[in-house]
């Protein structure tokens, strides 16, 4: 039809007397014929229909243990033929076909085999294991060869792990036991109060010594002896216990160092040091857990708070227990101010007091009283409706952090009812946690901190909490760790003293470990408490040995921290400086780094866990000697390139260049008629 549709076209146009000759009239009736025809063709929708085709070679990794322990402990010889040995084994593999990349620990991809430096200070198999499998994942990845001594200290026990992937295991380290004496644990309390004796219970853990054989284990602070032990090492055991009783003095953070001095013969020494890391409180925190009502939320609250030995709980309800006259830390308002009008003792006790409080909302709350708390946050619903939400983290908030486990367990939280309606930040207030709406995330707030700097306070908009920590005990074994903490946190924020100052520095957590990045919040102030940014700051850190570090910073709107990098263990004081208004203000305060010593714990290699590994993916266990043997059973398996193939339809008119050809078809028409005469 289309070439009928042409050739009636330029017949009824070429089919009359010319003034161009005979030759010029058939070549412009065929370019008329085949510009009219191929428009039609266009018409149907006509579209192209190309096939591609890649081939994917077969890919080995190569995953090293670049922890510490191979590197201690792995026999420098037979470390040298290892990494020698699996150089070799890449170079095979790629003149075999195969792909071979490089994974360690401590990096995603190691450039090259002899530059992998054995310092990583933990050991996580399973997580580098699975990071393999995540990243390869619908790809042709034909097996991994696992490198290390089979010694893990964290993360997910990876014999209990499902990889989807052959795994060739390569044993170093040493399994000979050697004579060792070690400290595997200290057992102690994170909290002590000023004057009361806490105990430090220490874990002695020893190897290849004879019965009787006495060890002395010392309780040091700044290398200063506090106490010592004697302590005989049973026979027919390999571990044993001494306990020391400490009197906490003062108040801070405290750092106590237990050393066991060596024993002659020991093989090492670097596992003979532990430190217990503890802050030293004044008194308990005495909490007020009062409610308009009975209700699940209080139990949930009263629970997560009972964590931790530094609150002293009391609950109120109006008609049902007395409220105390006693000075109180921390309140928890749960629906108060309340609607029928109980609970009005409390929260005149609450403002006349300034007590830093976290105001719970929901059915039974008077938003209208609520409204006139000054809380930096105003609630105006619509009607009883309500709007059934999750908590998501705003980024934005640093006065503390939630870890990558609480995003997880957030995640699962079941909706719980809010006000439906406005609620509005007032100035100086923050948002800890936003509303997500089904899939939607706004920036609606759900828990918030305002309040002024004499009396600090905080608001959740929501009732129903208590389900969060019944669905996080249900799934994680009665440990609601991500609620309990959140709960936690939020009264230590409000119990910090009443911020005055107009210069506010923090680390942003209570300890670091000795590979963590130190980070510091800051926050500035004017005159009248407005935050203000871009002044500069002086951190000035003093660790034990009296030494100075000095870093100078900004803080800025999106309230990142300052990265100091990692430290060395010990405990440091720091003192911060900076001109605000034409004004000197100062702060400062203490931070923790601890030292875990993982990598030194154990020294004995184990081999039965990479066996175990390598059978579960019907593979074996092999030694550096034996690598020339391990490229020989890659090559017998017979590994496949993979062939994939992508069909891709295009629509014809889509073309670009069709146009600019039926364009100059029809210019050259055009052109021609004019030039011959025609018109």
């Amino acid at each position: 039809m289309c070439l009928l549709v042409g050739a009636g076209y330029a017949a009824l146009l070429y089919s009359a007397k010319a003034p161009w000759s005979r030759a010029i009239n058939y070549a412009l009736a065929a370019v008329r014929f085949a510009v009219v025809s191929f428009l039609c063709f266009l018409l149907l929708s006509p579209f192209l229909k190309s096939i591609t085709t890649s081939t994917e070679k077969p890919t080995v990794v190569l995953a090293v243990d670049d922890s510490q322990s191979v590197g201690l402990f792995t026999p420098p010889a037979v470390l040298r033929e290892a990494t020698a040995g699996l150089t070799r084994l890449a170079a095979t593999l790629r003149s075999q076909g195969f792909e071979v990349e490089t994974r360690t620990l401590s990096a995603s991809r190691a450039a090259r085999l002899d530059s992998v430096q054995f310092r990583a200070p933990a050991t996580d198999l399973d997580g580098l294991l699975a990071g393999i499998g995540e990243a390869w994942q619908g790809r042709n990845l034909a097996g991994v060869v696992l490198l290390s001594d089979g010694l893990v200290n964290q993360g997910q026990a990876p014999q209990f792990a499902d990889y989807r992937f052959p795994l060739y295991a390569v044993g170093v380290g040493d399994t000979i036991p050697k004579k060792d004496l070690s400290l595997p644990a200290l057992n102690y309390n994170r909290v002590a109060f000023s004057g009361n004796q806490f105990p430090i219970e220490v874990e002695l853990a020893y190897d290849g010594f004879a019965a009787g054989t006495v060890a002395n284990v010392q309780l040091r602070e700044k290398g200063r002896v506090l106490q010592t032990k004697k302590v005989s090492l049973p026979t027919g055991q390999r571990r044993t216990k001494t306990t020391f009783l400490v009197t906490a003095t003062g108040t801070g953070k405290r750092r106590y160092e237990v050393v066991a001095e060596p024993l002659a013969g020991e093989f090492t020494r670097l596992n003979n040091q532990k430190f217990a890391y503890l802050d030293v409180v004044k008194g308990k925190l005495r909490v007020l857990l009062a409610g308009a009502a009975p209700h699940p939320d209080l139990k949930a609250l009263r629970a997560a708070i009972l964590q931790n030995d530094n609150f002293d709980l009391v609950t109120y309800l109006p008609g049902i227990s007395p409220l105390k006259s006693q000075d109180f830390d921390v309140a928890i308002l749960h629906q108060l101010p309340a609607r029928s009008g109980v609970g009005s003792e409390v929260l005149a006790q609450v403002k006349a007091r300034r007590v830093p409080a976290l105001y719970v909302l929901g059915a039974q709350s008077d938003f209208g009283a609520y409204n006139r708390l000054n809380t930096g946050l105003t609630v105006t619903p619509r009607g009883s409706q309500t709007d059934d939400v999750t908590p998501v983290p705003n980024p934005a908030f640093k006065r503390f952090t939630f870890d990558d486990d609480a995003l997880r367990r957030f995640l699962a939280y079941p909706p719980v009812p809010v006000p439906f309606g406005e609620a509005q930040l007032g100035g100086g207030a923050e948002a800890a946690l936003w509303q997500q709406v089904g899939r939607i995330a706004t920036k609606k707030p759900l828990l918030v901190f305002g309040g002024t700097p004499a009396q600090r306070q905080a608001t959740l908009l929501t009732e129903g909490s208590w389900q969060w920590r019944l669905q996080e005990a249900v799934e994680h074994d009665d440990k609601p760790v991500a609620y309990d903490q959140l709960v936690l946190r939020t009264l230590q924020l409000l119990t910090q003293n009443a911020n005055r100052k107009r210069l506010d520095v923090y680390p942003t957590q209570d300890a670091f470990n000795g590979a963590d990045d130190v980070t510091f919040g800051a926050e500035t102030y004017n005159a009248i408490f407005e935050r203000v940014y871009g002044e500069p700051v002086t951190l000035t850190l003093t660790d034990e040995q009296q030494q100075t570090r000095t870093f100078t910073f900004a803080p800025t709107p999106d309230g990142a921290p300052l990265h100091l990098g990692p430290l060395p263990a010990g405990l440091y004081r720091y003192q911060a400086r900076a001109t605000l208004g034409g004004q000197a203000q100062q702060d400062a305060g203490e931070v923790l780094v601890q030292e875990q010593q993982l990598e030194a714990l154990q020294s004995r290699a184990d081999h039965n866990l990479l066996a175990q590994l390598a059978r579960r993916s019907g593979q074996r266990l092999y030694f550096p000697p034996q690598l020339g043997q391990l490229a020989q059973d890659i090559e017998k398996a017979s590994y496949k390139p993979v062939i994939y193939e992508q069909e891709d339809l295009k629509d014809l008119i889509n073309l670009k260049w069709l146009f600019f050809l039926l364009l100059g078809l029809m210019t050259v028409e055009w052109a021609t008629r004019k030039y011959s005469g025609g018109v």
